[in-house]
C-alpha cells in the first residue's frame, strides 16, 4: 500500500508496508500513482501527454527507473509481512508492565468535558489508601515475569489530592526495586492548583515526566476548566507550571491542553502555550458524546485540518528562526519508533497496562473505569476476567476492519479501544473522527520531518 499527498509544496509518497518516505518531484509523485494500475508503457505514453514540452523521454525513463529500484529495494509497494506475525503475538504470554494508579476519585476543578466524572468516575468519590497502593504495586511486581522496567501513573482526579499518598508509595516502590530487580518510572497528571515548592521538589526529584493540563488562552482555559465556585482556574495555575517547567529545564513535562467544538483554531492556543515558554505541549482534540455542545462534529474536520496545516508550517518556521518547540501529535520517529508489536496493538490496555480504581479494582485503563462490565479484578485477589484479558490480547490492526486499508495503522496502531467502545459499541472499532484527525495529523508531522531534512541539509 501506497499513500500520496501533497502538503505545504511536498509530493510525499509512504509506503505503508516498509514505513519508507519518498519525497519526490511532479513526474515521480505521478507515476507513482499510475504504477499499479497501467504497464510501464502505457504509464510512459501518458507521462509524455503530461509533460510535453517540460520533461524529455531520458527524464522520464530515469523517473520510471527509479521507481522500479524503489519497488526491487522494497522501499515502494513492498509487501505486508506483519499479518501472521500478530496472530502468534496474540497468543503471547500476559505479563503487565504498566499500571495507572487512581490515588484521588475528586478533583478540585470541575472541567465540563471531563470524562471522569469530575473524578467520580461515574460512581463515588473516594482517596487510595497506602494499604490500597502498596497492594497495587506489589501486584505489578508480582505480574511482570521478567520485565525489570515498569511505569506507575499517579492519576486521579487529582492525585495532588493525595499527595502524602503517593509520596509513601514512591518510597515504597523505590525499596522494592532493590528488592525484586525492577525499575519503576513514575509519572503524575495534574491540573496544578496544589503545586507549590515542596511538591515542585518531589516532583522534579522522583517523576519521570509530568502532565500538566493547561488548555492554551486564558479565555478559552477558564471556559471549561473552571473552579468549584465557577470562577476561572487559568490564573492559578498558569504561572506554577511555567515555574516548573522552568524548574525541570523545559524537559520530561508536557503542557496538555484540549480543544473542543468551542476552539477550532486550536492551533493559535498551541502557540500561546508555546509563547509561554513551554516546549513540551500538547493539545488533544475532546473526545465527548455527540450531544454535548463543546464535541466536535463532522463539519468541524475541515477547519480543523486547516489549523493542523497552519500549525505545521508555523513549527517549521520556529525552527528555523531557532525558538522551535515540540508537539506532541507532530513527533513521529521514521527511523525506529515503536517496536512492530507495539505498532500492531497499540497501547497495551487490559493486557500490558491496567489502571487501580482507589479501592483495588482493576480495568483495562483509565477511560474504561466505571464501565462495571470491563472491571477486571482486584489487586488483593488478582485478574479474575481472563476473557476480557483474551479479548484485549486480540485487539490490533488487523481485527478492526476500518484499520486494515489505513495508512495510518502502523502509527495510531489502531487507536484508542475505549473510543472505539464508546462511539461503536466494540474494541474493535474505531473512532471515526479520531482517525480522521490523526490521519491529518500524520500527514502534517511526516511533512515536517521533509522540512527538517531539508532544513540540514541547507546547513
Amino acid at each position: 500500500m501506497v499513500h500520496q499527498y501533497k502538503n505545504n509544496g511536498y509530493n510525499i509518497a509512504l509506503d505503508v508496508n516498509s514505513g519508507s518516505v519518498h519525497v519526490v518531484d511532479d513526474i515521480t509523485y505521478d507515476m507513482i500513482a499510475l504504477w499499479k494500475k497501467e504497464d510501464k508503457q502505457t504509464i510512459l505514453e501518458e507521462m509524455k501527454k503530461r509533460y510535453s514540452g517540460k520533461a524529455a523521454e531520458e527524464e522520464l525513463l530515469e523517473a520510471m527507473g527509479e521507481i522500479e529500484g524503489l519497488v526491487e529495494a522494497g522501499a515502494l509497494f513492498s509487501e505486508d509481512i506483519y499479518e501472521n506475525y500478530i496472530q502468534d503475538f496474540s497468543q503471547r504470554e500476559t505479563v503487565i508492565k504498566a499500571m495507572c494508579l487512581h490515588v484521588a476519585h475528586d478533583c478540585n476543578l470541575r472541567c465540563s468535558y471531563c470524562f471522569a466524572d469530575e473524578g467520580e468516575y461515574k460512581g463515588r468519590r473516594g482517596i487510595m489508601s497506602y494499604e490500597v497502593g502498596k497492594q497495587a504495586l506489589d501486584f505489578l511486581i508480582a505480574s511482570s515475569g521478567s520485565r525489570r522496567n515498569l511505569e506507575v501513573d499517579f492519576f486521579g482526579g487529582e492525585p495532588l489530592m493525595n499527595f502524602e499518598v503517593v509520596k509513601r508509595l514512591v518510597a515504597y516502590g523505590r525499596e522494592q526495586e532493590k528488592l525484586h530487580n525492577k525499575k519503576f518510572r513514575f509519572t503524575l497528571t495534574t491540573n496544578g492548583v496544589l503545586l507549590d515548592q515542596e511538591v515542585m521538589d518531589f516532583l522534579n526529584k522522583e517523576m519521570a515526566n509530568v502532565v500538566m493540563s493547561l488548555d492554551g488562552r486564558q479565555e478559552v482555559h477558564d471556559r471549561l476548566r473552571p473552579t468549584p465556585n465557577k470562577k476561572g482556574s487559568y490564573h492559578l495555575v498558569a504561572p506554577k507550571f511555567q515555574e516548573f517547567a522552568k524548574l525541570r529545564g523545559q524537559k520530561d513535562y508536557y503542557a496538555r491542553g484540549t480543544f473542543t467544538h468551542y476552539n477550532l483554531d486550536f492551533s493559535k492556543d498551541v502557540l500561546h502555550l508555546a509563547d509561554l515558554g513551554f516546549t513540551q505541549v500538547s493539545v488533544e482534540p475532546v473526545v465527548a458524546p455527540p450531544e454535548e455542545p463543546y464535541a466536535l462534529r463532522e463539519e468541524d474536520l475541515p477547519k480543523l485540518y486547516e489549523e493542523y496545516d497552519s500549525l505545521a508550517k508555523e513549527i517549521i518556521k520556529r525552527k528555523k528562526e531557532g525558538r522551535g518547540f515540540h508537539f506532541f501529535h507532530f513527533m513521529i520517529d521514521l527511523d525506529g519508533g515503536p517496536c512492530v508489536a507495539k505498532r500492531l496493538s497499540g497501547c497495551g490496555s487490559g493486557t500490558e497496562y491496567v489502571a487501580v480504581t482507589p479501592w483495588g479494582d482493576l480495568y483495562p485503563c483509565h477511560q474504561f473505569v466505571g464501565e462495571e462490565n470491563f472491571c477486571m479484578g482486584n489487586v488483593f485477589d488478582g485478574i479474575k476476567r481472563t476473557d476480557l484479558q483474551e479479548k484485549f490480547k486480540g485487539c490490533n490492526v488487523y481485527s478492526k476492519e476500518k484499520c486494515r486499508d489505513c495508512f495510518a495503522k502502523f502509527y495510531c496502531s489502531g487507536g484508542c479501544a475505549a473510543n472505539a467502545y464508546h462511539f461503536r459499541g466494540n474494541i474493535n472499532d474505531a473512532y471515526d473522527i479520531g482517525c480522521k484527525l490523526q490521519r491529518k495529523r500524520v500527514e502534517c508531522a511526516i511533512m515536517i520531518k521533509a522540512a527538517e531534512q531539508e532544513i540540514e541539509m541547507e546547513d
